[in-house]
Parts: C-alpha cells; sequence; structure tokens
C-alpha cells in the first residue's frame, strides 16, 4: 500500500497520527507544544509531542504521523523549522506539515511555497483544531488564521478560551535553562499570562501580527499551568509576556495570587521602557511577591535611533528605568540593538561606556552586544522613510531583508563582536560542558574591539569608573531571538 493511500484510511484522531515538533523556545520548556496539547485533547485527538532543541527527531514517530505542526514562535526556531519541515517532507512525503505561531504567519509566503502546506498566524491554537476538523471531514479549511497553498488569511485576532497546557507528556524542566543566582541555581518553568502588544515598535515582529492589540490568558488558567510546572520541579517563573505591563490590572492580581499560593517561587518578567517609569509604585509589589530581575527592550541609547524605531522612550528615560529598578530591589536586564543603519561608531561606544559605568556587565548577556537589526518579511520598517535608503532585497536563507550600514566600520565590527561572543562561548546555551568566559573578560575585549574600530587605543583603561560589577540573576540560556 502506497504512503499516501495508507494515510487516507488512518484516522486524525488515531494515538500518533498528530505530531507537534518544537525546534527552539528560547531555552524554556516550549509552551509552543503544552498549549496546542491541551486544545487538541480538548477536542478529542490524540497528539504526540517532541521538543527537537532537548530531543533527537524520532523517524518512526514522523513517518506514522498524518500531520505534522512545526512551532515557530521566533526566527531562530523558524531556521530550524524549516530544516526540520524539509526532513519531514523526505520521510513522510503524504503528511500535511503545518506552521503555527508569530513567525508562521510573517512567513506564510516562503513556507507555503516551501515545505509548508499549511501556516496558522494569531492566537493559533482554536484554528489549528479547525484545520485538522477540517482536514478530518475532507473539506477545505477556511477558519481565520489558516493559510494555505490555495487560500490566505490574516492572523487570527479573536479572543480565545484558553484551557491550562498540557505539559505531561513533555520532557522535564531538568533539560531547560536554569536560574543563576549569586545563592545558586534553580529550575526554571514557563508561563504566558498574556499575548500580543498594545505598541508599535517598528522592528518588533509583534506588532505586524497583532495590530497594537493584546490578549490576557485568564489568572486560573496561568495559575495552574504554574502549578503543573512547580510539581515537576520549577522554584522559578518567568513570564514570557510581550509586556506584563500592557494590563498592570492583569498582571498585579496574578502575582499576588501567586505569592500567595507558593511563597518561595520567583519569577522574572519582561516590561517596556515607558510602562516601567508609567507604572513606577507597582515595582515595589513586584519585588514583595518575587520578582527578581526585569527585562526591558532599551535598544540604544541615541535618541535617534529610538525615534526612527518608534520605540516610545528617550535615553534618560532608560536612565530613569534603572534608578526605579534599583530603588525597588530589582535587577534591570536591558536588552540591546547596538547595530541599526543609524547607529554610529560613537553610539557604540557609548553604550559600552554606559553598561561599565552603571555596573551593567552582568546584567547584559554579551551576545546582545552583536545584536544586529533583522528586517523579516512583513516587518513594519520595510518601505519607511527612514529605512527605503538602506533596504535590500529578502534573503531567503536568512529570512531577512538585507541591509547595508554606510559606515562599513559598523558591519565590520558587527561581525567581530559577533565572533568575540562565539568564542567567549556566551552565544549558546550554558547547560553543556563548555564555560563561558567570564563576562567582564569578554565585555573587555568588545570594548576593545570597538576602540580600534573608531581608530583608537584599545587600552582597558579607557573605560570610565564605574560601580561595582556584581552578579546579577539571569537565565543561563542568553536572549536571542
Amino acid at each position: 500500500m502506497s504512503e499516501p493511500a495508507r494515510h487516507s484510511e488512518e484516522s486524525l484522531r488515531a494515538p500518533g497520527a498528530i505530531l507537534l515538533l518544537s525546534c527552539y523556545e528560547l531555552g524554556h520548556a516550549p509552551l509552543g507544544l503544552a498549549s496546542p496539547l491541551a486544545f487538541l485533547e480538548s477536542a478529542g485527538f490524540r497528539p504526540v509531542a517532541q521538543d527537537l532543541a532537548t530531543q533527537r527527531l524520532n523517524p518512526a514517530r514522523v513517518e506514522r504521523a498524518r500531520f505534522v505542526g512545526i512551532s515557530v514562535p521566533m526566527h531562530t526556531a523558524l531556521r530550524l523549522g524549516l530544516r526540520v519541515a524539509e526532513r519531514v517532507r523526505e520521510l513522510n512525503p503524504g503528511a500535511h506539515v503545518c506552521c503555527y505561531g508569530l513567525y508562521a504567519g510573517l512567513n506564510a509566503e516562503l513556507l507555503l511555497a516551501g515545505p509548508a502546506d499549511s501556516t496558522l498566524g494569531g492566537e493559533y491554537e482554536p484554528a489549528l483544531v479547525a484545520l485538522l476538523q477540517a482536514l478530518e471531514a475532507g473539506t477545505v479549511p477556511d477558519a481565520p488564521g489558516i493559510s494555505t497553498r490555495e487560500r490566505r488569511s490574516g492572523p487570527r485576532l479573536e479572543r480565545t478560551a484558553f484551557v491550562p497546557p498540557s505539559r505531561a507528556h513533555l520532557p522535564g524542566l531538568s533539560g531547560y535553562a536554569r536560574l543563576e543566582t549569586p545563592q545558586g541555581s534553580r529550575t526554571v518553568g514557563y508561563v504566558e499570562a498574556s499575548r500580543g502588544c498594545k505598541h508599535l515598535c517598528l522592528h518588533c515582529p509583534i506588532p505586524p501580527a497583532y495590530g497594537g492589540r493584546f490578549f490576557v490568558v485568564p489568572r486560573e488558567v496561568v495559575l495552574e499551568d504554574v502549578a503543573a510546572q512547580v510539581a515537576q520541579g520549577a522554584e522559578h517563573i518567568t513570564f514570557g509576556d510581550p509586556d506584563f505591563f500592557n494590563g498592570p490590572g492583569h498582571a498585579l492580581p496574578l502575582v499576588r495570587a501567586l505569592h500567595a499560593r507558593f511563597p518561595a517561587l520567583s519569577y522574572d518578567v519582561t516590561i517596556k521602557v515607558e510602562h516601567l517609569l508609567r507604572h513606577r509604585e507597582l515595582l515595589p509589589e513586584l519585588a514583595r511577591t518575587g520578582c527578581l530581575f526585569i527585562v526591558t527592550a532599551a535598544e540604544s541609547l541615541s535618541d535617534t535611533v529610538l525615534a526612527h524605531l518608534r520605540k516610545g522612550h528617550t535615553r534618560a528615560d532608560i536612565a530613569e528605568a534603572l534608578r526605579l529598578a534599583r530603588a525597588a530591589g530589582i535587577a534591570l536586564r536591558p536588552t540591546w540593538v547596538p547595530f541599526t543603519p543609524w547607529a554610529t561608531l560613537e553610539d557604540t561606544l557609548e553604550l559600552l561606556a554606559f553598561v561599565w559605568r552603571e555596573g551593567l556587565v552582568h546584567h547584559v548577556d554579551p551576545v546582545q552586544f552583536a545584536i544586529r537589526l533583522l528586517v523579516p518579511p512583513g516587518s513594519s520598517l520595510l518601505d519607511t522613510p527612514q529605512f527605503a535608503p538602506f533596504q535590500g532585497p529578502l534573503d531567503a536563507g536568512a529570512l531577512s531583508h538585507t541591509w547595508r550600514h554606510p559606515d562599513p566600520r559598523m558591519d565590520a565590527l558587527q561581525q567581530r563582536v559577533a565572533a568575540i561572543v562565539e568564542a567567549a562561548g556566551s552565544g549558546t546555551s550554558n547547560t553543556g560542558d563548555r564555560t563561558p568566559q567570564d563576562a567582564e573578560t569578554t565585555f573587555r575585549a568588545i570594548h576593545g574591539a570597538a576602540l580600534e574600530a573608531a581608530g583608537r587605543s584599545a587600552d582597558p583603561s579607557l573605560l570610565p569608573p564605574g560601580l561595582a560589577h556584581a552578579l546579577a540573576p539571569r537565565l543561563s540560556e542568553p536572549w536571542f531571538c
């Protein structure tokens, strides 16, 4: 019996007929598997899943599947997912291959012209259920959020009746990123209390998908998911919301309830600089309920760059946010995009001087100093007046539009900094055997490279006097995209 014929006689509700795969979720236990698993199980399907960040692809599972869904919530996951999709095609030509998540919607044209039969964007879980029900019935899927080779749809942006994620059959938490503190390390769980974002930063991949909307996950669903991970050994929780203060009226009652139920549990969140200033009175309560650090997308100290990216904050705001976090007893971990078409060498040197002067060397993963502006298909930057002079064609292999800095020294410096970070072992997970170079040593090497690019002495004494560089709480997987 041929493979397509065998598939046609098997039910999508048979065990293993649906296979979900995740490739990368920043070192976290993948919500991109746990959430859709729960939706499918609630609909009567019996899916199986693999996290390829911790497990090898099981060819027998692929060959048995009628439907293979690949989670692509971010750029790196999509690049890995494309290779996985091609491997799935080799192993099982008759399977329906679906890519779902934030980057599936942005890259739908590329995916549907390649290995994918369908893509799901926005609030994808109900769309996934609808797609499988249509395939099961032999009808054409036409629910919001489902794109196929024959039919395109925008992202699904409707309220979702969330159910607690299903994690029982996924790998345990011990194989994922850990919280590292001066007192030791802790096992980390991962949840989302909201999705989407109210803001429209031009370089962010979320606005093209959500258009300024965000959706909250009910408090009881989040708490049940946390409880399940605590039962698996979680001692710290990362809230993966794009901005935890998009809805402070939802966020604060949630962390109060979390702390009341699990008083020993710590957590971290991501909050915009703008919201740290607007809701400054809430920061002490975050600290009281267990928040150890806040990630904030500072991006640049150049007000010119910040305006071009429509970040909604200034250099002075970054300094104020840092002061407020310190006053509340919370570590601030700013993230940066040092290499944009508008950033200068002086901007780079000032960024490094600021990090040193403010004692932030252990608050910034070295890979942050190598980040170059990514412009994926569908980016809000495309064809804007400020980016148009630099915009190049789409590099399908890199899944990003090319651009060249007007100062060649900046492109050369970015490549050199990336090489320094890679050599130091700070561009990959720290959960393996390789011990990364000390952050201060790596920082000095990066600073020296920037000084040399500017034609100056690489004498380390040129760093300004600064605060002591105390260790700060961090996750063992450096932030990336």
